[in-house]
């Protein structure tokens, strides 16, 4: 499990580093859905190398950031 850099001074926050495709599969999306998330700046994304990660955390952020708001989709609603 990570550890939080206030826990004890030099030791560094490891996460859990995800492809993109591993990313596509928890969002149930399309790899190509992953690339338009980090171009448009809404997933945070690393790049090392040719080799481009997203950390755990940040994905999971950014599903809480895509959580629908009750009575946001009136206008998809047909009464």
């Amino acid at each position: 499990m990570a550890q939080d850099m206030t826990d004890s001074p030099g030791a560094t926050s490891e996460s859990e580093w995800l492809s993109t495709e591993a990313a596509a599969r928890r969002l149930g999306v399309n790899p190509r859905t992953i690339y338009n998330f980090i171009n448009e700046g809404d997933l945070k994304a690393y790049r090392f190398g040719r080799v481009i990660r997203l950390k755990s955390v940040d994905v999971a952020a950014f599903e809480v950031a895509c959580q629908i708001q009750p009575g946001t989709l009136a206008h998809l609603v047909q009464e």
